[in-house]
């Protein structure tokens, strides 16, 4: 059985057997797209439907740390790999000894909706750190599921077409009047709402990072203080300029960047500091944006964990990184201004993946070196952006 894709796209995708599986009211649930394309699935999590940007992620493992992940908020992830769920979920609210998520990203689930091939439904899920399945987890925070999708077409289709925006529902819902979330300020959405101090060492001499919460991974902050530094998380609205501190931390989060208009006139009043500064993620497009450069939507987007960057200059012994990443968004490189330059680029399309200052301690990177859920490959980054923090502020580790 296959269903054929309208509004001028060729192709078709096959539909598997038993897909259309009736909703309570007797009509097939599906994933509605703009361009007029049905794909009804089996529906499980909520039964409440949903709408946002449909986006795919190529990851073959680490749904529970990818649907926590703030980045998503506003949109319906599809997972490429076809079994999802196998591991089920871990205890939700457990902290670690800083008091932030374990096998989390944050407190709840970020994405709008999931679809996926397979979900490993029925209890079959067998995990040592496994407290419930998949479908449990949607349907208690009120996040609807579609399985008996073809992802690998819906993934090919995306790469063809374009961002395309979608809608979780019932037949007769249809595609027209989708909302784009791009155009509000999805960052003011996720933020936290007050400033939050991390100390490792109550009362010892670390230095003191400000990391702006723009939908900030958990592992991002356990990253920092993890190498010893102690870290002060303000909202993304926050005035950071005036703050004492040592070092500067921008995170990732959804949306488009030009949105982020207070952050980076903050970013960009920091720069004249010369302290230490690392953009990760959306953080990465809004230092650019601060130092005077510009940024662009992606057809598709980089979402996943296998994703190559290449050190410059590309030469003979030159490094390459498999990298994490989930952004919809890049810098352009044209943009750039002269005191800044290139550090890596994406090995696939060439996008602009690593920025730094040729004379000053700033540096962005697209991709996630927290990494989680893998690789870690870049960890590196985080290393050095702790070296040149302690470096500047003269409080080496251990020192009292």
């Amino acid at each position: 059985m296959k269903h054929s894709l309208p509004g001028g796209s060729s192709g078709s995708i096959p539909v598997p057997s038993g897909a259309d599986i009736r909703a309570t009211t007797g009509e097939a649930c599906g994933l509605h797209l703009e361009d007029g394309t049905f794909l009804p699935g089996r529906p499980f999590g909520s039964g409440d439907g949903c709408s946002g940007e449909v986006v795919f992620n190529t990851g073959m493992v680490g749904y529970p740390e990818t649907l926590t992940d703030p980045s998503y908020h506003g949109q319906i992830l599809v997972l490429t790999f076809p079994l999802q769920g196998n591991y089920g979920v871990p205890a939700r609210g457990a902290v670690d000894r800083y008091g932030l998520p374990e096998g989390f990203e944050s407190d709840r689930i970020r994405v709008e909706g999931l679809v996926v091939s397979d979900h490993c439904g029925g209890g079959c899920h067998s995990h040592h750190s496994s407290t419930s399945g998949l479908h449990d987890w949607l349907a208690g925070e009120g996040i609807p599921g579609l399985s008996g999708i073809d992802t690998r077409a819906l993934t090919r289709k995306i790469r063809k077409r374009g961002t395309l925006l979608g809608r979780i529902g019932p037949a007769s819902a249809g595609h027209s009047g989708i909302p784009d979330p791009n155009t509000r300020t999805l960052v003011s959405e996720v933020s936290g709402a007050e400033e939050r101090l991390i100390d490792p060492d109550p009362g010892g001499a670390l230095p003191e990072v400000v990391l702006v919460d723009c939908g900030c991974k958990a592992s991002i902050a356990r990253g920092l203080v993890e190498r010893g530094l102690r870290v002060r998380m303000v909202p993304h609205d926050h005035y950071f300029p005036g703050m004492d501190f040592d070092g500067l931390v921008i995170s990732n989060g959804p949306g488009d960047p030009a949105t982020c208009v207070d952050v980076v006139r903050n970013v960009s009043r920091a720069l004249a500091l010369g302290k230490p500064i690392l953009g990760i993620c959306l953080g990465h497009q809004i230092l650019a944006m601060a130092a005077g450069a510009s940024t662009y939507k992606l057809p598709f987007g980089h979402r996943g964990q296998n994703q190559p960057c290449l050190e410059l200059p590309v030469e003979r012994g030159s490094r390459c990184f498999l990298t994490s990443q989930n952004h919809g968004y890049a810098v352009e490189e044209r943009s750039l201004p002269e005191d800044w330059t290139t550090w890596m680029r994406n090995a696939n399309d060439d996008t602009v993946e690593a920025i730094r200052h040729r004379s000053k301690p700033f540096m962005g990177v697209q991709f996630h070196p927290e990494a989680s859920p893998g690789p870690m490959d870049t960890g590196w980054v985080t290393d050095r952006f702790a070296e040149l923090v302690r470096d500047s502020s003269g409080v080496r580790r251990g020192s009292s």
